[in-house]
Order: structure tokens, then sequence, then C-alpha cells
């Protein structure tokens, strides 16, 4: 027969260590505790909380998942508060939008809609903030998606780029780490779905089009080409879909 006992007390250690985790996350998100920070040794927090070691290792663990803490070994080393940067933020707000996108019922004309919708809210600070560089990132990807041959993968990751570097014109890290989950997240699932219908060639003439606004510091004309883009990108959905439906009904004769 199994233990119980020790299954309850394993359950139980789950718990406080997630109490406790919650606890310095708190302290954290307050103020109370600051980046670079060195937290109280395994034995403090043991005697704060009145818990074994064991259970402090694991709340440390669940905190350095978040990347909240890091720890370093060493005479002068244990646990610290995390600097956080937002390039590191970036790609936990993609996986968190991929997996939202994934693991939930959202219908891709609501996915397609949001991300371009994000997208062009950050069009006037692109406009108004861009520089020579982030134009020159977005050319290099036009002459890359115009290259014969390209493996869809490749493609895919030079659309992710593109659009990277356009809200990235924006000079502000708050908004590039918000778009993060629309153009690292959401892109790569729109581009999975629509590559099979894409016309590279409609792609690259909007991207054309929309760099040149960039440079033009036309914010109105890039609002309307990342809503034409949006157009074209649900089109090709559609065009997926119906040819999947037709496969099926195919399938079933």
């Amino acid at each position: 027969m199994p233990d119980n006992s020790k299954s309850q007390q394993k359950t139980a250690e789950k718990d406080l260590s997630a109490q406790i985790a919650q606890a310095i996350r708190d302290a954290i998100l307050s103020g109370d505790l600051v980046a670079d920070d060195r937290l109280p040794s395994e034995a403090e927090l043991s005697d704060t909380y009145g818990v074994s070691r064991p259970t402090v290792r694991e709340a440390l663990k669940r905190l350095a998942a978040q990347s909240l803490i890091r720890t370093k070994r060493g005479a002068s080393g244990g646990a610290f508060v995390h600097r956080l940067s937002y390039p590191e933020a970036y790609g936990q707000l993609a996986t968190t939008a991929t997996l939202l996108l994934s693991l939930n019922e959202v219908d891709f004309a609501t996915a397609c809609r949001a991300r371009f919708a994000l997208e062009r809210g950050c069009a006037p600070l692109s406009a108004q903030n861009r520089d020579v560089d982030h134009l020159a990132a977005m050319r290099a990807e036009i002459t890359r998606q115009s290259q014969p041959g390209l493996s869809d993968e490749a493609f895919c990751a030079s659309d992710v780029a593109f659009h990277r570097a356009l809200v990235d014109g924006a000079s502000n890290p708050v908004l590039s780490w918000h778009l993060a989950g629309a153009v690292e997240g959401m892109q790569p699932l729109m581009n999975m779905i629509t590559f099979r219908n894409r016309d590279r060639a409609e792609i690259v003439a909007l991207h054309i089009r929309i760099t040149d606004a960039l440079e033009a510091r036309d914010a109105a004309l890039i609002d309307q080409l990342l809503n034409a883009l949006c157009t074209v990108t649900l089109r090709q959905a559609e065009a997926t879909e119906s040819l999947h439906a037709q496969k099926n009904s195919g399938a079933r004769i």
C-alpha cells in the first residue's frame, strides 16, 4: 500500500516552498528587495520561515525558474535578486504568447487582428524615432526574402526579423518588450499556418512600401500598410483552411 504520510509530507513541503517563493517574489516586486540584493542564506531563510533547508532550496529554484534570482558559488556566493534586462525578457513573453495561442481556443482571425493592431500602435513612435540602422536591417531582410530558393523556415525567420526591426525603431524598450509576444510569439505561428498559400512577392512588396514609409516618417501610411498586410495574412489563412477542408472532404468520399 502507498505510504500516505510521505505523500502528504511532500505535498506540504511543496506548498510551503510555494509560499516562501511568493513571499520573496512579493518583496522583489514591491521594491523591498532590489536588483543585486543578496538574499539571506538558506540557513537564515530556514530559521525565518521555520522550514527545512530542502524546502528553502525548492523555493529558490522556483524563483530562479522565473528569472527573479540568480545564484553564485564561492565565498562571496549566495542567491541574489536578478537584474533582468529587456532583451532577456523578450523570449519569456514570446514563449508565453505562443503557449497561450497553442493551448487555448483562439481563432486565427482574432489572433491576427490583435497581432497587427499591436504593431500598428507603435507605428507613430517608430516613424519618429527610427534610425538608419533600423532601416538598414529591414532592407537587408527584404533582400533576403527576395532570394530565389530561400526555404520556408528562412523566410519565416526573416519575416520576424523585419517586424522586430520595425518595432525596435520606436526606440522604446518597454514597447519592444510588449511587442515581443506579437512579433516573436504570434508571427511564427501565423507563418506556420499560411506559408503554403503565401505569395512571397506580395509580402515583399508590402515590406518595401512599409520601409519606404518608415524612412519618410509617414506613420499614417505605415498604419495603412500594416492593415493591408493583416488583410493579406487573413486571406492566406482562409485559403489554407479551404484547401484543408477540401482534402478532408475528398478523404471521406
